[in-house]
């Protein structure tokens, strides 16, 4: 399956991977070589430390260039008085008035209990193309059913919002 992602998260995955690779992967080098020249490798926490920063530096390189390679790249535009793409939303959640504030993100920076919702899941499904007062109906993937109001709409965009680790 393919990431739905925006533009801008693929040029923040390239600003990611530039940095690992000029800034990060040199200075990974350096401190396994200077652990390396401390001598009895078997005993030297120092050198295993550095080797490992080392692999996931090149590990999230990797996963990052795969993320882009096979990215399905979606328009991040919508109306102004619709809820859409990294849009935040202020629902009532119609049971117990209770309110809550979301951002409607791409799966690469998702955090349910962050307030950050994709598209894909059911409120934010629900949510999508709607406007403020609409009052919409949410179906779980267990079944459970609830009812929110859309009581205000941001038009926000991505800036700050920080790509998942895996």
């Amino acid at each position: 399956m393919h990431d739905k992602l925006t533009e801008s998260d693929i040029r923040k995955m390239e600003e990611e991977i530039e940095h690992r690779k000029l800034v990060v992967r040199p200075k990974a080098l350096e401190d396994l070589k200077e652990a390396r020249a401390q001598g009895d490798l078997s005993e030297n926490f120092e050198y295993y430390a550095a080797k490992r920063f080392k692999n996931q530096n090149e590990s999230r390189i990797r996963y990052l260039e795969n993320m882009i390679k096979t990215a399905h790249v979606i328009d991040d535009s919508s109306a102004d008085d619709e809820v859409g793409m990294n849009n935040t939303v202020t629902v009532e959640y119609q049971d117990d008035k209770s309110t809550q504030k979301l951002k409607i993100v791409t799966s690469v920076r998702a955090n349910s209990l962050g307030g950050y919702i994709t598209p894909e899941s059911p409120l934010g499904k629900a949510l999508i193309g709607r406007k403020v007062g609409d009052i919409v109906h949410v179906k779980t993937d267990s079944g459970a059913e609830y009812d929110v109001r859309i009581v205000k709409l941001e038009n926000t965009d991505d800036t700050g919002d920080e790509i998942n680790s895996y």
